[in-house]
């Protein structure tokens, strides 16, 4: 496969925004576990772990605020 520059540099560009989205993630899992995980343990989660963690978390945040009661 060959690229020219332009697709090239669109490609990093690619590469780069999901590489931030992905520690975004990441990052925020350690924020509400409150040092429950490590960033070192959480990076190495799989596509689908960090969606399982993701669907939990937004899960906990509607019953938080059906019940009323404080989710931080």
């Amino acid at each position: 496969m060959t690229l020219n520059e332009d697709a090239i540099l669109k490609l990093v560009d690619d590469y780069e925004r999901q590489s931030r989205a992905i520690k975004d993630e990441i990052l925020r899992f350690c924020w509400y576990m409150r040092g429950g995980i490590t960033y070192s343990d959480a990076i190495l989660f799989s596509e689908q772990e960090r969606q399982i963690i993701s669907d939990i978390i937004k899960d906990n945040l509607e019953t938080a605020k059906k019940s009323g009661m404080p989710f931080f």
